[in-house]
């Protein structure tokens, strides 16, 4: 039916989520969108708070729940999130949305209820999950026989470390969150993506019960695999088709579509990427023929992704 809403889950991390979530939020009425977020960050300010207060780490939910809201995005992530503290003692060095999420879990006793608190607070027009309420920890098995465990070191890897990701797990193992489950299972599409391939969008789905939930589902599954890498960070694929293939990998059934950013960078795009140490993924789309790959410009006229003309692309997707 043309006029049903359409229930899109965007699965993956803070930052990459994001860009999807602002891509299909302004689609109105017309659809109900929630996100599944990974919840291993060791890392910076959600790393430090999650040690010490035996929590989940929070920035990757509060992005999330940032892209939610009807209010601009980029002010939002400078209130909440950019902006972090100085001389302010034990403060220094976190920001407003991190610390929002670890006070109001504490103070309700609930982690749920605090992410909720942050939705109301923004006027969030869509629900953010934990892929899991459990700790538990990135581990990666490198091409050379290394073990490195930790999203931080992962994301991050030193020289020692400098190999190619082979295979990606979680430690302890741990059960989906039901509120994930439930989004998966009612789901109309999916879409996984763009974000770092191993650390955001392959730690978002390793959970216990995510798998089983894709595979039930008869929702369309989407992969927005964006255009770049970082240089500095995860050792994984280069060209189009190792990011799909590895993906697959992960996946209990066929990904229905992949979208790509074939944009052409002129001059100030590419400074921007020679800025932000990224590496352009090698289109090569011939060599995966078995898959439905849509090529488009989705690049901000400053460089990154841009949301809007993301949105575009997907608008015609769903309501072909």
């Amino acid at each position: 039916m043309r006029n049903k809403i359409k229930k899109i889950v965007i699965v993956g991390g803070g930052n990459g989520s994001a860009i999807s979530i602002n891509a299909v939020k302004n689609f109105g009425d017309k659809v109900k969108i929630s996100a599944i977020v990974s919840t291993s960050d060791s890392n910076g300010s959600s790393g430090q708070l999650r040690k010490e207060f035996k929590t989940l780490p929070p920035g990757d939910v509060m992005r999330a729940v940032l892209a939610m809201s009807p209010y601009d995005y980029d002010v939002l992530k400078k209130i909440f999130y950019r902006n972090r503290f100085e001389n302010c003692g034990k403060l220094d060095k976190h920001d407003l949305g991190n610390l929002f999420l670890v006070w109001a879990e504490k103070y309700a006793k609930d982690y749920m209820s605090a992410v909720r608190a942050l939705e109301q607070a923004v006027g969030a027009i869509g629900h953010v999950y934990p892929n899991s309420l459990q700790q538990s920890d990135l581990v990666a098995e490198l091409v050379n026989g290394k073990t490195i465990k930790t999203e931080g070191k992962i994301d991050r890897p030193d020289e020692s470390n400098f190999s190619r990701i082979k295979k990606l797990w979680l430690e302890p193992k741990v059960k989906a969150s039901d509120g994930a489950i439930k989004e998966i299972k009612e789901a109309d599409y999916i879409i996984m993506g763009p974000g770092s391939l191993y650390t955001s969008i392959v730690a978002a789905i390793l959970p216990t019960g995510i798998k089983e939930a894709i595979k039930k589902s008869k929702a369309k599954l989407i992969y927005v695999c964006g255009n770049a890498y970082e240089k500095i960070g995860e050792k994984g694929p280069g060209k189009l088709s190792e990011f799909v293939k590895e993906l697959q990998t992960y996946l209990p059934r066929k990904i229905d579509l992949i979208i790509f950013d074939n944009a052409k960078l002129d001059k100030k795009q590419s400074q921007y990427y020679k800025e932000k140490k990224w590496n352009l993924i090698v289109n090569d789309r011939h060599n995966i023929p078995e898959y439905n790959v849509i090529a488009g410009n989705f690049e901000r006229t400053s460089g990154g992704l841009c949301p809007a003309k993301l949105g575009k692309i997907l608008n015609k997707i769903i309501w072909k």
